[in-house]
Order: C-alpha cells, then structure tokens, then sequence
C-alpha cells in the first residue's frame, strides 16, 4: 500500500500527538457538559475512536453517513444523508467528528442541518482540512489537526474507492493509482 503513495504528510505519531491535543481542549471545553460527538462515516471512524479514548471527560457517540463523492476523487457537489443519527440532539451539545474538511460542501449543509434539530452547540472537530474549504464556504473547524495541502491524500480513515482507510498515517496517493 505505501508503495502507491508520493509522500506520508504525518506519520501515525504525529497524528497521535495531535489528537491527544485536541482532547485535552475538548475536555475543557465540555467540562460539565452533556457531550454527544457524532463522527461521519465511514472516514471519521479512526478520528472518533481516537479522539473519545484520548477524552477524559463522559461523552456519547452517534454516527451518520453523509456523502458527496460517490467512487471519485472529486466532490459530485449533490450532498446525501445515507444515514441519519438514532440520537435526539436537543438541548445538546454536538462535536461533528470529520475525517477531513475537503470543499467544505458536506459539512456546511451538515451542519445547516443539525441546527434545524435545536442543539444546545455546535462545534466541529476535524482531523485534516483542506485550503479550498476555506476558500469556497465558510465552515468553522473550532478543533483541527492539520492543514494539508490539495493533493488526493488517504490513510488514517481517509479512502480512495474503499482503499487504503487502515494506514496508520496519511499520505498523498500517486496520480498513477486513480488516473
């Protein structure tokens, strides 16, 4: 498998480090708080398993599936809930979970959605963010690990065509393996 990528960006310590970092802000954050983290299948799975074991405060999890890609290496711009959460999240206070903030589109319309449900908060945690997310919708990443660069990049729950989510680390996938 690493043989298809160009480049690691950050190896499975690195990521470790990071994430350990946000949960420690996390759990300041939500102290004395009813916390739900909702993490976004399927890429968010490593981040959230992480991220709630490296939390030293209570916390509930729920997960939904959302999608704008398909099988591609581009976003199709036509935003799905594949599935929706079993939680009510009134008068509560949702971490979205996100393996990476690409465009910015899914969570954006994501986040536009939950509002609608009445939540106490809402904030989003993300494990790499792309610079284009910035560029083409305003989307607040209140917790983030990294900023990468636009490359195609998998690894740490990150996929191309159902491949490479189990790297430990992430790294930039070879235009040869997709084009």
């Amino acid at each position: 498998m690493r043989a298809d990528l160009s480049a690691v960006l950050y190896d499975e310590d690195e990521i470790a480090a990071k994430i350990n970092e946000l949960a420690v802000r996390i759990d300041q954050d939500y102290e004395g708080k009813d916390l739900l983290m909702v993490g976004i299948l399927n890429g968010a799975v490593m981040v959230m398993a992480d991220l709630s074991r490296a939390l030293r405060n209570h916390c509930e999890m729920d997960w939904m599936a959302i999608s704008s890609y398909g099988s591609g290496v581009a976003s199709s711009g036509v935003v799905r809930i594949l599935k929706d959460m079993n939680t009510s999240i009134v008068d509560r206070h949702v971490l979205i979970v996100e393996d990476i903030v690409d465009t910015g589109l899914t969570l954006s319309y994501l986040i536009e959605n939950l509002r609608s449900r009445n939540p106490a908060s809402i904030e989003v945690c993300a494990g790499f963010r792309k610079p284009e997310a910035a560029r083409n919708r305003r989307v607040d990443v209140k917790y983030l690990g990294f900023d990468i660069p636009s490359d195609f990049v998998v690894g740490y729950g990150l996929d191309y065509a159902g491949r490479y989510r189990n790297l430990r680390g992430l790294g930039i996938l070879d235009p040869k393996v997709y084009s």
